[in-house]
């Protein structure tokens, strides 16, 4: 009797203990995944600046218009297999059902609703959250101040860190950005050898920083703090740590950062010291320098910064000044022609083999021409060696002369 006792208390706990380790296994997952969950920063949705929130509502704006259709289309897939399944009695069946007016103007008014909606926001929203267009208000119901200049940064994409020049404050820092809260921001944004897109998720949206081309940013910063901004354009093995820290400050507290970068022991950011800088380099720390060169920036945008090497700008001024441009275009000179007219460096511009009189082109050896006379199609143009594309001699080499039967 006790045997019996013990052998089925045994059982029950083990059984206790195999229906308890999936529900450990539960527990131990669900807070594994919350403790990933802990480390989301919802920088999108939780934005710094005036353009990042017009932004967010974009993005609420549109996924909650989609969600018109898509949260009854799903509840709607539930109803009809529950209430059309084989085991309701209550069901109706009519083979003959073909056409439903209201249901037509239900599944074809309500999506075409959702993308006039959809298209009028986003040719709006387009024009009135351009990059290249200035802010007109700070906040909501908050315009610019009239006569209010704006801060003037000065981005450079490098491999694999972020340049930022203040040309009115003469001070350059690296992977490290600080702007006044409340204040217009401008930004002038170019790139070194690499497309990449200058991205601050709190302050607004991306901009591609091009070599060669200058894109432009206008956006405003509401809150203090500091968050991160990004490089979302994969661009080799230092992408991933190409990020910078952008430190939002009081205007006082702005003017101090200044004056203590202006003390930086660094010194100035010099052409030399730019063409040491812009080699490639991982997780470069953040950097400050205490003056800038005056027309590092412009050097940069025209590939010009090592010393002798001809900027860009000054190559298309002397071709314009040589006759470059449209023939129609005044300013035009008398030398360089615009596009596929233009001259080659010696002697005169070749004739196209088209446009030559056939006396001209003269003529080449013919490949497809059968060797020797005795080819069965010359005579006989039905032979059937016509069709034997083989006629080759047997043990021959490859590329050896043809020879065919007799």
């Amino acid at each position: 009797m006790l045997k019996l006792f013990n052998g089925t208390s045994n059982r029950l706990l083990s059984a206790r203990a195999r229906s308890a380790e999936p529900n450990a296994a539960k527990t131990i997952a669900g807070l594994a995944l919350t403790l990933l969950l802990c480390g989301c920063d919802r920088v999108v949705m939780d934005p710094g600046g005036d353009i990042a929130v017009q932004q967010r509502d974009l993005i609420l704006f549109s996924t909650g218009v989609m969600l018109l259709i898509i949260v009854p289309v799903m509840v709607l897939t539930v109803l009809f297999a529950w209430r059309y399944r084989r085991g309701n009695p209550n069901k109706t069946y009519d083979p003959d059902f073909d056409h439903s007016t209201t249901l037509e103007l239900v599944i074809w008014s309500c999506p075409l609703l959702i993308i006039i909606a959809l298209s009028a926001v986003t040719w709006t929203s387009t024009h009135l959250l351009d990059p290249f267009r200035p802010i007109a208000r700070i906040a909501p119901g908050k315009p610019v101040p009239p006569g209010t200049k704006p801060l003037d940064i000065q981005v450079v994409a490098l491999d694999w860190k972020w340049l930022f020049i203040y040309p009115e404050q003469g001070i350059a820092t690296v992977n490290e950005l600080a702007v006044p809260v409340n204040v217009p921001l401008r930004f002038s944004i170019t790139s070194t050898d690499q497309f990449n897109t200058f991205y601050a998720p709190t302050l607004a949206g991306m901009v591609y920083a091009m070599p060669g081309m200058r894109s432009m940013m206008h956006a405003v910063l509401n809150r203090p703090g500091e968050t991160w901004g990004y490089s979302a354009n994969y661009t080799g093995a230092g992408f991933s740590d190409m990020r910078f820290k952008l430190r939002g400050m009081q205007p006082d507290e702005f003017q101090s950062w200044v004056a203590a970068a202006r003390g930086d022991r660094r010194g100035q950011l010099t052409r030399q010291v730019f063409t040491v800088l812009s080699r490639p380099s991982e997780k470069a720390p953040p950097m400050r320098f205490g003056g800038v060169a005056p027309d590092l920036f412009d050097r940069v945008l025209n590939s010009c910064v090592e010393p002798g090497k001809p900027c860009m700008s000054d190559v298309m001024r002397a071709d314009m000044s040589r006759g470059g441009g449209h023939p129609d275009d005044p300013r035009a000179g008398a030398g360089m022609p615009p596009g596929h007219g233009s001259l080659p460096l010696h002697g005169d511009k070749p004739t196209p083999a088209l446009e030559k009189e056939p006396e001209d082109k003269g003529s080449g050896p013919n490949v497809t021409a059968p060797r020797g006379s005795g080819a069965p199609g010359q005579h006989h143009q039905g032979d059937e060696r016509n069709r034997d594309m083989s006629l080759r001699a047997p043990n021959t080499a490859p590329g050896a002369p043809r020879t065919g039967r007799a």
